[in-house]
């Protein structure tokens, strides 16, 4: 196969909205992390470490992408 025949990768998000998307998913996850202690029952506490664990990775992936770090 000749490189010339194979298509070139791009990817679904343009890198120009990786830092948008780092400030916006970083604060979710903080402001979710900052509620965590305003409450007492434990599903709730559950609920609420889970999604603020999955903004915070996913905001800590894009911070990563941005300063050129592709993992």
């Amino acid at each position: 196969m000749e490189l010339k025949a194979m298509s070139q990768y791009t990817s679904l998000l343009n890198p120009a909205v990786f830092p948008h998307l780092t400030v916006v998913l970083l604060a979710i996850g903080i402001l979710c992390t900052a509620w965590f202690f305003d409450t007492c029952d434990i599903y709730k506490e559950l609920l609420i470490s889970l999604v603020a664990s999955l903004f915070m990775g996913f905001g800590v992936l894009f911070l990563l992408l941005w300063v050129d770090i592709y993992v």
